[in-house]
């Protein structure tokens, strides 16, 4: 199975790579390989994790405080959010009513 961004989780994505760059492009790094390898392990077995709210399960990201928030669609993996720890509860939530819808 593959995977697709939402938009939203795209930018998310990439503003926290920018902030660990920033600070450290070892850590930059090192961020990218986690969420990436998490990435990987929804996209081999999408069921394996729990459901978070609604269709919405939840793998989290090893070493950082960071969760991939993803969709089971018909034809692919929807990443809904990389979310950090702190911040609101169901920020993410509108971006369900917008799903692309690819084949």
């Amino acid at each position: 199975m593959r995977h697709v961004f939402h938009p939203e989780a795209a930018l998310e994505y990439e503003e926290a790579v920018r902030y660990y760059r920033a600070r450290s492009v070892k850590l930059a790094a090192r961020l990218n390989t986690e969420v990436r390898a998490a990435i990987g392990k929804v996209v081999q077995a999408p069921q394996r994790w729990g459901v978070l709210e609604d269709d919405v399960r939840r793998c989290f990201v090893r070493v950082f405080p960071y969760r991939v928030l993803y969709t089971i669609e018909p034809n692919f993996v929807l990443i809904i959010a990389i979310a950090h720890s702190k911040r609101a509860p169901g920020y993410w939530k509108h971006r369900l009513a917008s799903k692309p819808s690819h084949r």
